[in-house]
């Protein structure tokens, strides 16, 4: 069976949700350097949202891709130097992508019950891991969908 168009549109659907998961993080850090708890509070749980969208998606992509075609995913077609790059970062954005949820939900749930020196010692482990998932996947989608040979 052909891949439905609904389908198709999800990688690129994923890679946005991840672009604006990495803008809300990236305004949420900037927001509590500048002493907003309040807004860091709401950016911060938009970008969790926006983060169990992506994963909503992510696993209905891949379900379809299995119902409809028989396979797990888009393989890399680049060339070169290329491919131990991708595969670089693949493998570290999927190890880090999975301790992610339980990182976030920890720091956020230490932030909502106002333990302020326990949400900043895991904030400070959580954010860049959070933040360098967020990228590499728009950069894996990019390399994947658009460069070189995609």
């Amino acid at each position: 069976m052909e891949l439905p168009g609904w389908c198709k549109a999800l990688p690129a659907v994923n890679a946005s949700l991840n672009f604006l998961a990495t803008v809300l993080l990236v305004v949420g850090w900037r927001l509590i350097k500048a002493g907003r708890r309040d807004a860091h509070r709401n950016v911060m749980l938009s970008a969790f949202g926006v983060s169990i969208a992506f994963l909503g998606c992510y696993v209905v992509y891949h379900a379809g891709l299995s119902y409809y075609t028989g396979t797990h995913g888009k393989a890399f077609e680049g060339q070169g130097i290329a491919r131990p790059i991708y595969f670089a970062i693949l493998i570290s954005h999927v190890l880090l992508a999975i301790v992610v949820p339980v990182l976030a939900i920890v720091t956020i749930r230490r932030g909502l019950r106002a333990e302020w020196a326990a949400h900043r010692r895991i904030a400070k482990i959580t954010f860049p891991i959070w933040l360098y998932v967020s990228v590499t996947g728009v950069v894996i989608y990019g390399m994947l969908y658009h460069w070189p040979a995609g």
